[in-house]
């Protein structure tokens, strides 16, 4: 389980980092709104375990981004809002990320690339050339390439998250998610995400895949 304080320490080094204004309100409360959203009961695998697991992610690569801060407040907010039968998480999570951080004291500049990172996550479709973009959606999806017992867990996760859904319905269409995945040319862009995770990630997609499709 995260260690909330952890997070709530981590949060406030990255907001000072980059607000303008130290009269700006209390750092804190935003983490304090922030942490109780990712710890809603209808959460499974976008919890606030899976928030402390793309920081960590982000420490890893931060070397490849532009603005590895602005990287970080992007994955506090990428799942902030997170209702699994809508489609509009992202937007709706990027739209928070652009009210709290103008609150809070983010330049205008600094917010808007934040809320544009919240919003890529909805398609992991980082261009050439966003280094940014590259650093958190390769944290966002490293998951995919842990070892399989802990993809087993994710996978499993995932499913509870989508209980309303009928099981015909949902392995449809986690099955058409995973291809389109197996699909990519590359699923990681950074020098270290193409090294360490690639391989991994396609066979436990690959043998998640299997699963998902072998006939009765």
């Amino acid at each position: 389980m995260a260690d909330l304080q952890d997070l709530s320490n981590r949060w406030l080094a990255t907001l000072l980092a980059v607000r303008e204004d130290p009269r700006s309100p209390d750092p804190f409360r935003y983490a304090d709104d922030l942490l109780a959203r990712w710890s809603e009961p209808q959460r499974r695998y976008h919890t606030v375990d899976h928030l402390a697991a793309v920081l960590r992610h982000i420490d890893t690569l931060e070397q490849y981004a532009d603005d590895p801060d602005l990287v970080r407040l992007a994955a506090w907010f990428h799942d902030a809002v997170y209702l699994p039968e809508r489609s509009t998480n992202e937007e709706r999570s990027a739209r928070l990320a652009e009210k709290a951080l103008a609150e809070a004291g983010v330049p205008l500049k600094e917010t808007n690339e934040v809320a544009r990172l919240v919003r890529l996550t909805k398609t992991h479709a980082a261009q050439d050339g966003d280094s940014n973009g590259t650093v958190l959606c390769d944290a966002d999806l490293a998951i995919l390439a842990s070892p399989p017992d802990a993809y087993a867990a994710y996978a499993a996760a995932v499913r509870e998250e989508y209980g309303f859904v009928p099981d015909d319905v949902f392995r449809a269409g986690r099955a058409d998610v995973l291809r389109q995945l197996l699909d990519l040319p590359r699923l990681f862009r950074t020098p270290h995400g193409e090294r360490e995770w690639e391989a991994r990630a396609r066979d436990n997609m690959a043998a998640e895949l299997e699963t998902l499709t072998v006939r009765d």
